[in-house]
């Protein structure tokens, strides 16, 4: 299976390399970009800050970036790994529970209801329930008919919804045309213009998430197996696709609503990190979370020095990195 790590040793040194490349990443976004910065400046702007205006950037612009950046990441890539076990889909990722659509769904009704007057913390609280209701919809409606909960059912409700809210989102901007560079800014999925306030809003739903995600690696585990296993081995089946759904809910509901949807993190980083410690999801998630975090740091970086001097949303980053990789994948399962 590749470059795959079998024992414990090798496994924990892989955390401990990959949570200082982490920091690397998060240290260079906080220094890089169209403006440099030296490590004794990010030293001065928090033990000597005097007001000036690169003072100003770095702790109200690259380090609130660099670490939503870094939670989103995480988040994303969790709830990933935990949906592609839900579903029995290797090519599934959060926005099967149609968590971006209902997102920008809500936002773009709450830009035309309220115009100029919604604040980003507003917009924050607006996505992310958005989010919420449309997940618990797209679950509801997967767990209707004869079979109960299959993931075909599931998937079919996801892309069914998905698609109404996005057609529901393009009438409104259409009719409301004032709403559209602020729905557009949500669309597309950014990281930049945050500050950490919006970071400490949807925090306490991410570390909630990432603990029940944690406490659920032992049955995804055992989901893993098929359902007939499962149910030979005494899983409580029903009860772990409640709480696995409750999850990532919180992951991906929180993260949309701090950045937008961003796509492909939750697809690209569960592949990458079972190439390098399996299936065991005691290993699997916590690696996702130090890889997502990571890989969106880095391209959020990349996104500043792709059209320098202009910036592209992350968003746009992480597809040029995913669309290959999604062809990969599905190429793969093909031949196999």
């Amino acid at each position: 299976m590749g470059f795959l790590m079998t024992s414990r040793r090798g496994k924990l040194v892989g955390m401990g390399v990959g949570a200082i490349l982490l920091l690397v990443c998060i240290l260079a976004s906080i220094l890089f970009g169209l403006h440099q910065y030296g490590i004794r400046d990010l030293w001065l702007a928090y033990n000597q800050f005097d007001g000036s205006n690169d003072h100003l950037i770095i702790t109200n612009t690259r380090v609130p970036r660099a670490l939503i950046a870094a939670a989103v990441g995480a988040s994303l890539a969790i709830a990933g790994a935990i949906m592609q076990v839900l579903t029995k889909n290797p090519l599934a990722s959060p926005s099967i529970f149609g968590i971006n659509a209902g997102a920008v769904l809500f936002i773009v009704i709450g830009l035309a209801v309220f115009g100029s007057s919604l604040t980003m913390n507003s917009m924050i609280w607006i996505a992310f329930v958005g989010a919420t209701i449309t997940s618990l919809f797209v679950y509801i409606l997967g767990m209707q008919g004869s079979g109960g909960f299959e993931p075909i059912k599931l998937t079919l409700a996801g892309a069914a919804v998905a698609a109404f809210a996005s057609s529901v989102t393009s009438g409104i901007i259409l009719i409301n045309k004032e709403s559209l560079d602020s729905a557009l800014f949500w669309m597309i999925g950014s990281v930049s213009g945050r500050q950490l306030d919006h970071l400490f809003i949807v925090f306490p739903y991410m570390s909630v998430g990432l603990f029940i995600s944690m406490l659920l690696a032992g049955s995804l585990n055992v989901m893993a197996l098929g359902d007939d296993s499962a149910k030979g081995l005494g899983q409580r089946l029903m009860l772990t696709r409640v709480v696995s759904t409750i999850a990532v809910v919180l992951l991906a509901g929180s993260s949309v609503a701090a950045a937008g949807p961003i796509a492909f993190i939750g697809l690209i980083v569960p592949h990458l990190c079972r190439y390098i410690v399996g299936n065991d999801h005691r290993w699997l998630l916590p690696y996702c979370a130090l890889t997502g975090a990571t890989l969106l740091v880095a391209a959020d970086i990349a996104s500043r020095f792709i059209l320098m001097p202009k910036e592209i949303p992350v968003g746009v980053a992480t597809a040029l990195i995913g669309v290959p990789f999604l062809i990969y994948v599905a190429r793969r399962r093909k031949h196999a």
